[in-house]
């Protein structure tokens, strides 16, 4: 089984190779240049690019080609995308699979982003090596999809409300300068505001940690990720205050890719994990 997952998924390459997943870059645009996310650039080029140029970046799903090259072989492959409601990406995924024998190919809508995304591949791995099949890995990571939750403080409100990628950004542009929301991803895959705490950071911070302590009954303690766009300090920090509060078995520390930086700015992190239902 070829497990394959598009950049969104903000994955390090060292995650990648211990797991065995394939990924299909995203790309962005900026300055008439398009570049090859995880290949040709990385967030620090992102908002090098943003600052020389005064332009936001633009950013589109893989191609069905690029697609149909990843599915290459003759191995069956699970496939699991970023949010159809964020991205093209599911959709091309589906129209690459159907040039292939039925069946090969299983696509599945992880309504999520970022590692929201990443948990799933490496999930769908740890199946794989335990023996399992295809359909019913598919059926197992489906399962999983209503289960993960994904929130992230953003700094600036520029890039995602001119990206377009969050509705509800228009509700909060204008008001109090000194506002960090807190955005968290939609069971159908959309995005929302759901805090808008005033001042410091640290106040974000705390709406994070205080997600996370709510859903302590049922948080999978297998794996907790923290991903950000250029603060690792900040990262280091929220991540021992995971372990502190939910002492779960591993907590990583990823950079986002340059498309999750494309569209929710410098100094973005969040919190990602999976609960039991």
């Amino acid at each position: 089984m070829k497990i394959v997952t598009d950049s969104c998924c903000d994955l390090s390459q060292e995650l990648l190779d211990r797991y065995d997943i394939t990924l299909v870059p995203m790309s962005v645009s900026i300055a008439n240049k398009v570049y090859l996310d995880f290949v040709e650039i990385d967030q620090f080029k992102v908002f090098q690019l943003v600052q020389e140029t005064g332009e936001l970046p633009k950013t589109a799903a893989p191609t069905v080609a690029e697609y149909n090259k990843a599915f290459e072989g003759d191995d069956q492959v699970l496939c699991i995308t970023i949010s159809s409601h964020l991205s093209a990406s599911y959709q091309n995924a589906v129209l690459a699979a159907e040039m292939l024998p039925q069946g090969r190919v299983i696509i599945i809508d992880s309504l999520n982003l970022s590692t929201g995304i990443g948990q799933l591949p490496i999930h769908a791995s740890e199946l794989r090596s335990a023996g399992m099949k295809v359909e019913a890995v598919a059926d197992e990571i489906k399962s999983w999809v209503p289960n993960m939750y994904s929130s992230f403080m953003i700094d600036t409100l520029e890039y995602l409300y001119k990206g377009g990628r969050c509705n509800a950004m228009q509700n909060i542009v204008g008001s109090m300068l000194k506002i960090h929301p807190v955005i968290k991803v939609q069971p159908d895959g959309t995005l929302n505001v759901h805090d808008k705490p005033r001042g410091t950071r640290q106040r974000a911070f705390e709406s994070l940690l205080k997600a996370l302590a709510d859903n302590l009954s049922k948080l999978d303690r297998r794996r907790v990720f923290v991903t950000h766009t250029s603060s690792q300090e900040d990262a280091e920090y929220l991540a021992s205050e995971v372990k502190r509060l939910a002492a779960p078995e591993e907590v990583l520390i990823t950079r986002a890719g340059s498309v999750i930086s494309s569209h929710c700015g410098p100094n973005t992190i969040g919190i990602l994990y999976h609960l039991n239902p």
